[in-house]
C-alpha cells in the first residue's frame, strides 16, 4: 500500500505541474500543441535521467518508494500521452493533416531523443550506462 501512495502523490504533483506548464505554453500551442510536446519531451528526459541514476549500483541508487514517487507518479502524472492522442485526432478531423503529422513525428522522435539523453546523462554520471532504467514497474503493489 505505500508504493500506491508514494505514486497518487507523485501524480499529483505531476499533474498539477502539467497543468501550469499547459496553461503557460497555450499562447503558442494554438496551431500545433507545443505545451503538449514539450511536456513529453520534459518528462520523456526525466524518466531517462531518474531512472538511470537511481538504479541499484548507479551513482545514486534510490529506495524503490522514491523511484516510484518519481518514475510512475511525477513522470506518470506529467507527461499526457491522452492528451496527444486527442489533439492529434482533433487535427486531423479538421482536416490538418501536415500538422497532425508533425505533432505525431515532433512527439515520438523528440521523446525517444529526450529519454535517451537522460539515460546517456545519467550514465555518464556515473549511473549504470548498460543497465535497463525502467525497473520500476508500473503495477499494483501487492
Amino acid at each position: 500500500m505505500t508504493g500506491t501512495l508514494w505514486v497518487a502523490l507523485g501524480g499529483a504533483l505531476g499533474s498539477v505541474a502539467r497543468y501550469w506548464v499547459a496553461a503557460w505554453a497555450a499562447p503558442v500551442s494554438q496551431a500545433v500543441p507545443w505545451g503538449t510536446i514539450g511536456i513529453n519531451i520534459a518528462g520523456s528526459f526525466v524518466i531517462g535521467f531518474v531512472g538511470t541514476l537511481t538504479l541499484q549500483g548507479g551513482r545514486l541508487p534510490a529506495p524503490e518508494s522514491l523511484r516510484l514517487f518519481a518514475m510512475v507518479g511525477v513522470c506518470g502524472g506529467f507527461t499526457t500521452f491522452s492528451s496527444f492522442s486527442l489533439q492529434t485526432l482533433d487535427l486531423l478531423r479538421a482536416g490538418a493533416w501536415g500538422r497532425a503529422l508533425l505533432n505525431v513525428a515532433a512527439s515520438v522522435l523528440l521523446c525517444l531523443a529526450a529519454v535517451a539523453a537522460g539515460h546517456a546523462l545519467a550514465a555518464a554520471l556515473g549511473g549504470p550506462g548498460t543497465a535497463q532504467a525502467a525497473a520500476v514497474q508500473d503495477v499494483p503493489d501487492a
